[in-house]
């Protein structure tokens, strides 16, 4: 890693569809990992990484995990969101960064990293209002934050937005449509695991907040 100093990440969504290319790159680069998730999931645990078994809901399965970390990375979500899981986002995605903020707070995180989502976007109002309220419990914590804003990651199982591509392009030449193109603009998932990299790798100061075009500046 050269001069970059080493992070003791703790880490919860390892095994998901962002977590599971974050970690393994994590581990390469020497940062110290210790993962949360069930015990069924334990299989999927990436390699060089520390295995705390807990439930992400309940503070009080992980809390004392989290001791002794500097840089604490969220990434619970309900798989492929949807307007007809609104309710799952509230009973999963909310109560998961809930917990998680508290235990950071209680154990003195340096730096929150948290995948948010583009707003004001079209459709998925529930799915944004929760990830605005997880917004706003870090905010409140005082914890010093990065907060990522995707609309949309393109990746393996998470194609379908391709056919937009050429939409976006068009947007982007017109000058009524340009920033909102820009700001709701699909990200590949090798361009958010690499800003989530450079997220951890360098100091937020109080806080900032990373849109697609910030997103996708990370090659």
């Amino acid at each position: 890693m050269g001069g970059l100093a080493k992070r003791q990440i703790f880490m919860t969504g390892a095994t998901g569809y962002l977590g599971s290319h974050l970690a393994p790159l994590l581990v390469e680069r020497g940062h110290s990992i210790r993962v949360l998730l069930r015990e069924s999931s334990r299989s999927k645990l990436p390699a060089g990484c520390e295995p705390i078994v807990g439930d992400a809901l309940r503070k009080e399965t992980f809390a004392n995990a989290v001791q002794g970390m500097d840089t604490f990375v969220q990434l619970v979500g309900v798989a492929h969101p949807s307007p007809a899981k609104a309710k799952e986002f509230q009973e999963i995605d909310l109560v998961s960064v809930r917990a998680s903020v508290a235990a950071a707070v209680e154990f003195g995180i340096k730096h929150f990293v948290y995948v948010s989502v583009a707003h004001p976007a079209p459709v998925m109002k529930e799915y944004i209002a929760v990830r605005v309220e997880g917004e706003r419990s870090i905010r409140e914590s005082g914890i010093s934050a990065t907060i990522l804003r995707p609309w949309y990651v393109l990746g393996p199982g998470h194609r379908w937005a391709y056919v937009t591509i050429p939409f976006y392009k068009l947007a982007e030449l017109t000058p009524w449509w340009r920033e909102g193109a820009r700001r709701l603009g699909l990200v590949t998932i090798h361009q958010m695991v690499n800003a989530l990299v450079r997220a951890i790798e360098t100091d937020p100061g109080g806080g900032r907040i990373w849109e697609p075009p910030q997103i996708r500046e990370s090659r």
